[in-house]
């Protein structure tokens, strides 16, 4: 399975851009289930993997003490593990399909750390009816800081996705180029390509993102659309389209992006 969590990390450092601590962590989670596996099974690929392995490794985990968050960060790791592998073709279903994640006590950070970003994302199922539409709103929101109204406005003709630019209205009118990650653009290329062609109707407009009656979306219906995903992916956070704001300003912070360039991507001075 060495090889299968090489590529993994690649793709984390490469496609998905995380951080090396990200990257180790989930190494380390993964490595260790490897070895586990094949010290107690004799397992050495991941297409021999079943539910039934996974659950009773976490049982051993849990019996040996692990707290309850150790154990849901590694089903984080195992989750976009599988599901990077399936989407290659390297295995034939994903063995965690059906793999709840444990309930950890709810708390209200100031800002979601990558690792639940990235479990935030993974969380939305793109071939769901409105799935890429919701993937790249998602994405926008925590990849390029957009303010949720922002979101709501923006505009086709406002996106360049050769040069991977959006041009927002933010407040006071003020208008700004904010850059989009890769992975957020071919979200939004999905979206627009597959999912809002299938939208549109008498009345809608030339906004990104469409509602399923194809109109303007509402802010409050973004603000839904965020909870009912972070909902599913398991988080216990009390999660809001401004958290994602909030958590991709400390993000780049945190990477060393000068904060005077942070101010003018997010609009103001926040």
């Amino acid at each position: 399975m060495e090889e299968e969590i090489d590529a993994f990390i690649r793709y984390l450092a490469v496609e998905r851009g995380l951080s090396e601590n990200y990257q180790l962590s989930t190494r380390r989670s993964l490595a260790e289930f490897a070895e586990w596996s094949r010290r107690r099974h004799d397992l050495k690929s991941a297409h021999e993997i079943t539910i039934d392995h996974i659950t009773e490794y976490l049982a051993d985990r849990k019996r040996a003490g692990l707290a309850a968050s150790s154990i849901k960060l590694i089903v984080v790791a195992l989750k976009i593990f599988f599901r990077f592998l399936l989407g290659k073709g390297a295995v034939r279903r994903d063995p965690t399909e059906t793999l709840s994640l444990p309930r950890i006590e709810r708390y209200l950070p100031e800002t979601l750390n990558e690792i639940q970003a990235e479990q935030l994302l993974e969380a939305i199922d793109t071939k769901a009816p409105l799935g890429l539409r919701d993937r790249a709103m998602i994405e926008l929101l925590y990849a390029s800081g957009l303010r949720i109204s922002e979101l709501a406005n923006a505009r086709l003709e406002h996106f360049n996705a050769e040069e991977r630019i959006l041009r927002v209205v933010g407040k006071g009118n003020k208008t700004r180029l904010v850059p989009v990650g890769r992975k957020a653009c071919e979200a939004l290329a999905g979206y627009l390509s597959t999912e809002r062609p299938k939208l549109l109707s008498r009345r809608t407009g030339n906004e990104i993102f469409l509602s399923a009656r194809g109109t303007k979306i509402t802010t409050v219906r973004i603000w839904q659309i965020v909870k009912k995903h972070a909902k599913r992916s398991g988080l216990e956070a009390n999660i809001y389209p401004h958290l994602l704001r909030h958590s991709f300003a400390t993000h780049l912070l945190g990477n060393g992006a000068d904060l005077r360039i942070i101010q003018e991507m997010l609009g103001h001075s926040d």
